[in-house]
């Protein structure tokens, strides 16, 4: 990891008013633990790529299969897994892998940040917390993304569902996400809006947090027995209050 903030490409100070969001904040969740290193989800918890990848799956389904309405929502509820898991799944054509991925990719700046996540990881950097992604997505599309949001460099690691050989809800990705971020897994809390997401981290003996930020059904994530709850990005931060000091 870098030695000072200044050698991250694209790094900004958060900005001033930061604190009066986190000052005082209680504990998120049930868990009074602290961690030294974080595992973030990409779509739900870093981006709101909802409607993006409406459109793309749209586009795709017409292309591939035909004319009639995409079944959006039945994808949606599979999210978190690799696009070829989810059309074996859903008994459609993985043809469609191909016009979804393309149309992922010309729709990408049209992808928002979620708002209060930008100055979340800034902060966490600054608090020198070692930070990952774990996507459904596959790598090479999930780095474009972030490094279009001017992200990517704020990452030790950013994983796909194409790296591993068993994606979620397996933890194979976690344990890679750990090996290079040299926390331990009891020290370390994975970020996510699904119960795929959950599941991977308890997989690997990471602490499952659930991101309730993006209007996820929260009775079927919470059913999945998150150990901490985050309403809001900002959240975060009172799990991880960084161990070594800014220099």
């Amino acid at each position: 990891m870098p030695d000072a903030l200044g050698d991250y490409p694209g790094y900004t100070t958060p900005y001033a008013g930061f604190s009066e969001f986190t000052d005082g904040l209680p504990a998120a969740g049930r868990t009074d633990r602290t961690f030294r290193a974080v595992v973030f989800d990409l779509d739900g918890v870093i981006v709101d790529s909802y409607e993006v990848m409406r459109e793309a799956f749209s586009i795709a389904y017409r292309e591939v299969v035909g004319a009639g309405e995409a079944p959006f929502a039945e994808y949606n509820r599979h999210l978190g897994r690799y696009f070829p898991d989810i059309m074996r799944i859903m008994g459609l054509p993985l043809a469609m892998e191909g016009p979804f991925v393309r149309e992922s990719y010309r729709l990408q700046g049209q992808v928002p940040v979620f708002p209060g996540v930008r100055e979340l990881l800034h902060e966490l950097r600054a608090r020198r917390i070692p930070l990952a992604v774990a996507t459904g997505k596959a790598g090479d599309r999930a780095r474009a993304l972030l490094a279009e949001l001017e992200l990517l460099p704020l990452f030790d690691i950013v994983i796909g569902s194409d790296q591993v050989a068993n994606p979620k809800p397996a933890p194979d990705m976690v344990l890679r996400a750990l090996s290079v971020l040299g926390a331990p897994p009891e020290q370390t809390v994975m970020v996510g809006d699904a119960v795929t997401d959950l599941q991977s981290a308890r997989g690997a003996g990471v602490v499952p947090a659930a991101a309730l930020w993006a209007g996820v059904d929260e009775d079927v994530l919470l059913a999945a027995g998150p150990e901490a709850v985050l309403r809001r990005p900002a959240d975060l931060l009172a799990l991880c209050p960084g161990a070594v000091p800014v220099a």
